[in-house]
C-alpha cells in the first residue's frame, strides 16, 4: 500500500538539511530501486524553483510500504530527523486515483 509521509521543517534548518541531504536522499534513491517511491521532494518556502537561502518548509514523500507500522518506522529513521531539520512527521495511508 502506499503512503504520504510529511515532513515539516523547524526555522532556519536549512544548514542543517543541506549537511543531512546526502544521506537522506541514499535512503530515497533505495526505495526507488526497489520501485516502490511515488514522488518525493521539499516544499520550498517561496514561490520559487530555486530557494536559495530562504530553505524550506518541509518534505513530501508518497512511497509503498507492507504496513502503516513499517512507513512510521521508516520515516522515524530520516536523516533529518536526526540532524533536527523536522519538528513534525505525519504517516498516512494514501490511495492514489491519478
Amino acid at each position: 500500500m502506499l503512503y504520504l509521509i510529511y515532513a515539516e521543517d523547524v526555522a532556519n534548518s536549512l544548514e542543517q538539511r543541506l549537511a543531512a541531504r546526502p544521506a537522506h536522499l541514499a535512503r530515497l534513491q533505495q526505495l526507488k530501486d526497489r520501485d516502490r517511491l511515488v514522488v518525493a521532494g521539499p516544499n520550498p518556502i517561496t514561490d520559487s524553483e530555486e530557494p536559495n537561502s530562504d530553505g524550506f518548509s518541509g518534505s513530501v514523500i508518497i512511497a509503498e510500504f507492507p504496513s502503516l507500522a513499517e512507513a512510521k518506522s521508516w520515516a522515524d529513521k530520516d536523516p533529518y530527523i536526526e540532524a533536527g531539520v523536522y519538528q513534525n512527521v505525519t504517516v498516512k495511508p494514501f490511495k492514489r486515483v491519478f
